[in-house]
Formats: structure tokens, C-alpha cells, sequence
């Protein structure tokens, strides 16, 4: 996919002394067969019954095409990491590989009912597996022979898992149900997965307002629908009554624009509102919203177990001991574990240990609770808080005697060593529990020791300095190493060649084309992105029909398989840009500015060449491109002109013309251009004087003039675009503050290339 970079090494992560269970392999004289499979463990991060396991199988790769699905789920996984919530709870999903030899390659129906059906082992097919009356892009298989291969993966149950199969096909598609599919290669597909995966794991709806590309999807008439971001309330009835999304109104969404009540959604084009402009579950290429983000955090959650395991609870403890949770370990942040003492909290946020030796309980029984919550900011509903914490009771008994255990201090497992860490990270050891004592954990970065020896150590707190760290942990005589990419990526962009430009600033009369490439200097995966004008972030996967193409910017965009792609209406435009590495880190967002302007009207008349003597236009649109005429032009009432490159050695002189248009194209004389109806002169070289008057709304942008240049009487003012002229002569009336003097800067139209 364009704007990322791949690494030597592919993703494969197991939590450090975590030992995954053997999985099950075919022989290897008979990997070739049909339906052969070989479970491979891409992420372990602990056991399968304590986390969500995400089964990823392919369909229609033959056993010479397996390195090419490895390569998909690569590519696949590596954009799911840079999207909210799977990046901050990463650490909660095992992903389990599941390689499956097909004896045809590629899936049935692809792309059209016509195409051929192929003998696959999931038997996935475009065309709702060839059905006349489904979609083209609707993939779908044999869900009985899919829950076949994920039982494969030992450990793994219908309730802790979510089965994602990709199909070997470059076309764009998929599904979402009780399992997800998507295309396995298509420019977009690395988006389609996370899609489906919100209808599969996290029951949420489309936002689309059609079912049929193309078709409109008419009006909504069914009651208040059970989804939680769609609705029929307006803002002021979801506030009084405190339903749906009345807790997000108002916010700036993560995908663009506030969180309101926008019409369309559940296949229905009128009648029935979401939450946001365009969310993840209506446009691809765009983040889940505020409200869907809510509900997939609920969902990873709950196929996990909050508390992973604690002090045993099923007899009463002695109050000469250490009591210990230990809670799950998102990316980003730390469970909060709060202690409760016969009721009472106890003051401040205690870490995931209590030595009940501190506390001077009296004689007797008490109750002793540790609750752990998540306090991510990505809920505000208090009932999925609430579904996000647990909590652990004990009974303890001060006439109790705690025997010696024996236990030491030592390392159970930890975050991952084997790729960078985030420099706003937040990295966890699990120690040992000792009955008698808390071990510490001695966390040192380049060698200077930090933290205060609790098992969770806040990169972000300790703000490291641009570069790469060491950052080392120490228990009971045993060191843990991670590396520390504290360095964000970089992005540059190509723009194709304008009109005219200055530094970061471009003027277009036409479509543009963008390409954004990210880098980083650890390596791996780069997602890269972009957003105009201060809406949604939107990722950067090439254009929609190959990831080699640069995206492509047009005033009413382009129509692709009945979506409209690129759309960029006339004016000034604000583009940023930015990156996400591997290790999560977001690079600092860079930008330029487009404007663009009508463009020039079609010709009725072109010369190119030499063109001898002076040039007469008295009507139609006579077009010189790149031309050289010999003598002065002249353009008479309702005529027009567009002249791009080339010379004109005279004057060039119009009088109530239709369209003067001058782009990047050099006039020896005078430029005299009076009452025009549209006038435009871009990248220009003025030899002579130019005046301007009476014009309507002219663009005077990064020309140059050598000798005077005087304004008066246009409407509105004539203006540069951002892109200032040079000019040698005096410059009087409107255009005085559209030139720099000769000191000033050239400004030159070329491709640029920006890092």
C-alpha cells in the first residue's frame, strides 16, 4: 500500500515468557494439498482463553501464492495498529495466522457473475458467493468450513475469537456478519477489514444512504432503530432524554466535523440520522467516529478478561501478606486499580499490589477489594465503564499466619521486546508475587534510572528526547531491554506541476495530483495520511484503483464504481499531512495550500507554432499553446483568449472580452485588458506595463512585470492567491499590495517534491 514502507521482518510479537501452545501443522509432503493448513502465532501477547483472538485465514492462495497472503495480513494488520481502538489495545488481541493451501487460485465470480467459480477450500465468492441477487462487492464463503480452520488454533473458542478471511483478489470487497471477509490486495482493502470488523465484533450498521451502489436508498420507515448511532431523535431529544449519542454532541469527531445528527444511514438516503459526516462505517479511508470508536472498545474489551489473575480468593488470607491484581495492559495507558478497605478507598491511586502489613488493621476479619478500571477517554458511557472494570474481594483474618512460599523475585512476562516502543508508550512487567514482599522493578532509560518501581512505566510522562533509547527493566537479578523510538516519522509530498508557486502555496486551474510518502528510521510499517481543510484524517492508501497512483484532486471528483472520490471544490484549500509509524508514534503534521481556480474555457481555435504578424480574435475562443506570435494581440468584445507558455512579441490588448487567460506565457509589449468578463494571469512574464481595469474578480498570481503595473476599477479587487508578483515599475491603484519589488523572489512553476 503507497505511504507505507515494509521491513525485512514482519510482525510477529509473543509477550516475553509466554510460551504459546503447540498448533497444529500438516505434514510437509502434504502442504501442497487442497485445504492443507498451517496455523502460524503472528501476535501472542498471552494465554487464548484470557484475550480476544483475532483468526486471520486466507481463501483461493494456492501454496506458491502463500507468501503473498502472509504479505496481505502483513499489510492488513499494520493499518489496523494505526487505528483507534485496536492501536491502544493492541496488547489485548492474539493474532493467529491460518495459511490454507487452495488448489485454485483467486475466489468465484470475480469481478462479475460471468466470471469463472473457483474450487476453493472456503468456497468464497464476489456476488454473495455468486448469487444474482446480491452485490458485486458483497464477499461471502462457507462459514461451517471457516470455523473448521479456526478451531485449528488451540485455545480459541466462538466466544473469544472473530474469524477474518481474506480472499486473493485485487478487487474491491467484502463482509461483515458473524465472521468478516475482505479482499485481500485491493488498494483499499487494508480499510475494508476494519470495516467489516466493525459489523462482525463490534454490531455496528452501515452508515451508507444506498444498498445498491448508485441507486438512492429512499426513505426510512422503520421505528427508532436498535443501532447505537443511528437514530430518528433529533439533538434536542437525545439530550432530554439522555439517548444515543447525547454524550458526544457537539465534539469534534475523530472523522471530520462535529458530532451532530447527519441524514442518511442503514441503506436509507432520507428519514434516519448518524453521528458524524463520515465515519469509517460510511467512508473508508477514515477514522470510526467518537461513538463507533465507544462501542469497538467495549467489544475488544469484553473477550478479554479485565483482572488476568490475582491472590486467591476462595479462603480467607492472613493480614501478614501481599495482596495482588494483575489487570490487562493497553498500549497507551494504565488500568487504574483502586483498594478498598471494609469500604473505604484508600487514599491515592494505589499501584497493582497492597501489602496488607501497612494498613495496622485491628484484630479481627475484613474485606479487602481491589476494582480495576479503564480510564480511557474513548468512553462516557458509566454502564460500558462499567462493563470495562471487574473487580476481587478477600476475607482477611488477622489470626492468620502466612507460611513462606519460596516465592522469588523474577519476571513473568512483559510488553513485547521484540519491536520499538512508542515514545508515549506505556510499558508493563509482570513480576512474580512474593506472600511476603513487593518486587521492584529497577526501569532504567539509557542507563539512568526512572520510574518509582511499579510494573508500569509511562514513556510519555518521561518525554525522551528526539532519537533512540534503551530502555532497560530489572528484576531479581534478570534485564529486560526494549528499544525506544522517540523519533516520529516523516512525510513527504509530490504535487503535480501547477500553474504557479510560492514555497508551499500552489495555484491549479485543473485537477492536481498528490502522492504522500511516509518514512521512519526504525523501519517497519508507515501509514500515512492527510485532511483538507481541518476535516477528518484520511488515510493515504494511492488512488481507490491502484496503490501505485498518486490520489487525484478534481472540483467535482471522480466517479469510481459509483462513488464519487477526490472531490475538491474551487478555492483555497489547507492540505495536511502526516505519518504513523510502527511503534505508533504520529509525526508532526506538515502542510501546503492549493487554490484553484476556474479553468480556462474550451478552445474553438488553437494555434501552436510560429505565427506570423500581429493576431486579430474577434470571436469565438482562440487558444495559444504554446505559441510564438510575431506581432501584437488583440481580442475584441465577447471574444476570448487563453494563451499558455510560449511568447507573444507585441502587446497583448482586450476590450470587453469574454476570458483572458495568460498562463505561464511570456508578452514583450503591454498587457491592457479592460472590462473582461473572467480574468486570469498566472506564472506570467509581462515585459511591458500592464493595466487592469474594470474587470470582474481578476487573478493576478506570481507574475512577473517589468514595467508598470496599475489596477483600478475591477471587481472584486484583483488578488495573488498567496503567491505574490514581481514587479520593476511602479505599481499603483488595487494592485499595489499584490507586488513585491525587484528584490523580491521569482517564483518558477515546476513539479515540486516536499519533504
Amino acid at each position: 500500500m503507497r505511504g507505507m514502507r515494509r521491513s525485512a521482518a514482519l510482525i510477529l510479537a509473543a509477550a516475553v515468557l509466554y510460551v504459546p501452545p503447540v498448533l497444529p501443522a500438516n505434514a510437509a509432503d502434504a502442504a501442497a494439498a487442497p485445504g492443507a493448513a498451517t496455523v502460524v502465532p503472528v501476535q501472542v501477547t498471552g494465554a487464548p482463553a484470557k484475550r480476544f483472538n483475532l483468526v486471520i485465514m486466507g481463501d483461493g492462495y494456492t501454496e506458491s501464492e502463500q507468501a503473498k497472503f502472509q504479505a496481505d495480513v502483513d499489510r492488513h494488520l499494520n493499518v489496523m495498529w494505526s487505528i483507534e481502538p485496536y492501536k491502544s489495545y493492541r496488547a489485548y488481541i492474539n493474532v493467529y495466522r491460518v495459511d490454507i493451501v487452495s488448489g485454485e487460485s483467486g475466489v468465484s465470480c470475480d469481478p462479475a457473475l460471468t466470471s469463472p467459480k473457483k474450487t476453493t477450500p472456503l468456497s468464497m465468492g464476489f456476488w454473495g458467493q455468486c448469487n444474482a441477487n446480491s452485490v458485486q462487492r458483497l464477499i461471502t464463503m462457507d462459514n461451517t468450513a471457516a470455523t473448521r480452520y479456526a478451531n485449528l488454533v488451540t485455545g480459541t473458542t466462538t466466544a473469544n475469537r472473530q474469524i477474518l478471511a481474506l480472499a486473493n483478489s485485487g478487487t474491491y470487497g467484502g463482509a461483515g456478519g458473524s465472521y468478516a471477509t475482505a479482499s485481500g490486495s485491493n488498494s483499499m482493502s487494508a480499510l475494508i477489514s476494519p470495516h467489516e470488523l466493525g459489523h462482525s465484533l463490534g454490531g455496528l450498521q452501515d452508515e451508507y444512504d444506498y444498498y445498491q451502489r448508485g441507486v438512492p436508498g429512499g426513505a426510512y420507515t422503520g421505528p427508532e432503530p436498535a443501532s447505537a448511532h443511528h437514530t430518528l431523535l433529533t439533538e434536542q431529544q437525545m439530550l432530554d432524554q439522555k439517548k444515543k449519542w447525547w454524550r458526544w454532541l457537539g465534539e469534534p469527531s475523530e472523522s471530520g466535523g462535529p458530532i451532530g445528527r447527519y441524514e442518511g444511514g442503514m441503506y436509507a438516503t432520507t428519514g434516519i440520522w448518524r453521528p458524524s459526516r463520515h465515519s469509517m462505517m460510511k467512508t473508508l479511508g477514515y477514522y470510526y467516529d467518537q461513538v463507533s470508536r465507544e462501542v469497538m472498545a467495549q467489544r475488544i474489551t469484553a473477550k478479554t478478561t479485565v483482572i488476568q489473575d490475582a491472590t486467591p480468593s476462595d479462603t480467607s488470607v492472613g493480614a501478614d501478606r501481599v495482596l495482588w491484581v494483575e489487570p490487562m495492559r493497553p498500549n497507551g495507558h494504565a488500568l487504574t486499580v483502586t483498594w478498598n478497605v471494609d469500604g473505604a478507598d484508600l487514599p491515592g491511586g494505589e499501584p497493582d499490589t497492597l501489602d496488607l502489613r501497612t494498613l495496622g488493621l485491628t484484630p479481627g476479619t475484613h474485606t479487602v477489594k481491589a476494582t480495576v478500571t479503564d480510564p480511557t477517554t474513548f468512553v462516557r458511557d458509566p454502564a460500558i465503564r462499567a462493563a470495562m472494570s471487574a473487580s476481587r474481594s478477600w476475607t482477611v483474618d488477622t489470626s492468620l499466619t502466612t507460611p513462606p512460599d519460596g516465592v522469588t523475585p523474577g519476571i513473568v512476562s512483559s510488553t513485547p521486546v521484540d519491536r520499538p516502543l512508542g515514545r508515549t508508550g506505556v510499558v508493563y512487567v509482570e513480576t512474580t508475587h512474593p506472600a511476603a514482599s513487593v518486587p521492584a522493578v529497577a526501569w532504567a532509560l539509557d542507563g539512568k534510572r526512572v520510574g518509582d518501581g511499579d510494573s508500569d512505566l509511562d514513556l510519555g510522562a518521561l518525554k525522551p528526547a528526539d532519537g533512540t533509547h534503551t530502555l532497560t527493566a530489572t528484576v531479581g537479578g534478570r534485564t529486560l531491554t526494549w528499544t525506544v523510538d522517540a523519533t516520529s516519522p516523516k512525510t513527504g509530498y509530490e504535487l503535480s506541476r501547477p500553474l504557479v508557486r510560492s514555497g508551499d502555496t500552489y495555484v491549479y486551474n485543473g485537477p492536481f495530483t498528490m502522492k504522500l510518502t511516509g518514512t521512519d528510521d526504525q523501519g517497519g510499517y508507515v501509514v500515512s495520511e492527510s485532511r483538507v481543510d481541518g476535516d477528518g484524517w484520511f488515510n493515504y492508501f494511492g488512488w481507490p484503483t491502484s496503490s501505485e497512483l498518486p490520489w487525484t484532486f478534481t472540483e467535482n471528483g471522480t466517479v469510481i464504481d459509483s462513488l464519487v472520490y477526490g472531490k475538491l471544490p474551487r478555492g483555497r484549500h489547507a492540505i495536511e499531512y502526516r505519518s504513523i509509524d510502527g511503534a505508533g508514534n504520529y509525526g508532526k503534521a506538515g502542510s501546503f495550500t492549493v487554490t484553484t481556480i476556474a479553468p480556462p474555457p474550451a478552445c474553438t481555435r488553437t494555434v501552436t507554432g510560429v505565427q506570423r504578424g500581429p493576431l486579430t480574435i474577434a470571436d469565438g475562443v482562440t487558444c495559444l499553446d504554446h505559441a510564438q506570435v510575431s506581432g501584437p494581440v488583440t481580442v475584441r468584445a465577447g471574444a476570448s483568449v487563453v494563451v499558455t507558455g510560449g511568447r507573444v512579441d507585441g502587446a497583448l490588448i482586450a476590450s470587453k472580452a469574454a476570458s483572458v487567460q495568460v498562463l505561464g506565457a511570456r508578452v514583450d509589449g503591454a498587457l491592457t485588458v479592460d472590462r473582461a468578463g473572467a480574468l486570469a494571469v498566472v506564472g506570467a512574464d509581462i515585459r511591458g506595463a500592464a493595466l487592469l481595469t474594470s474587470n470582474a474578480a481578476p487573478i493576478l498570481s506570481g507574475t512577473t512585470v517589468k514595467g508598470a503595473l496599475a489596477c483600478t476599477g475591477n471587481t472584486p479587487a484583483p488578488v495573488d492567491l498567496g503567491v505574490p508578483n514581481k514587479v520593476t515599475g511602479l505599481s499603483a491603484g488595487q494592485c499595489g499590495k499584490l507586488a513585491v519589488g525587484p528584490g523580491g523572489k521569482s517564483y518558477e512553476a515546476v513539479e515540486d517534491v516536499h519533504e
